[in-house]
């Protein structure tokens, strides 16, 4: 996952303009740094993983595609089998 940037001073600034103490500031700021870094995905993390979800949509289709013509050809050799059958 790529590094999330953020301005840590501009956020205690604004918590601080807000009411919070200092040392509250800084513990949320530092709260929010522990954590962000395994919990937000970044545009990166999402563009990976639709490229994904892309990859595995074009294999799915191919999978049905490939086994729609099996079965269809299955099911013209049965029939060919019951017409020989029957006349």
């Amino acid at each position: 996952m790529a590094a999330l940037t953020i301005d840590t001073l501009a956020i205690v600034q604004v918590l601080r303009k807000r009411g919070f103490s200092e040392e509250q500031a800084i513990g949320v700021v530092e709260a929010f740094r522990e954590i962000d870094a395994g919990l937000l995905a970044t545009k990166s993390d999402i563009r990976e993983v639709e490229a994904k979800i892309e990859s595995s949509s074009a294999n799915l289709k191919v999978d049905i595609l490939r086994w729609l013509v099996v079965t269809q050809m299955a099911l013209g050799g049965f029939l060919l089998a019951a017409l020989k059958f029957l006349s």
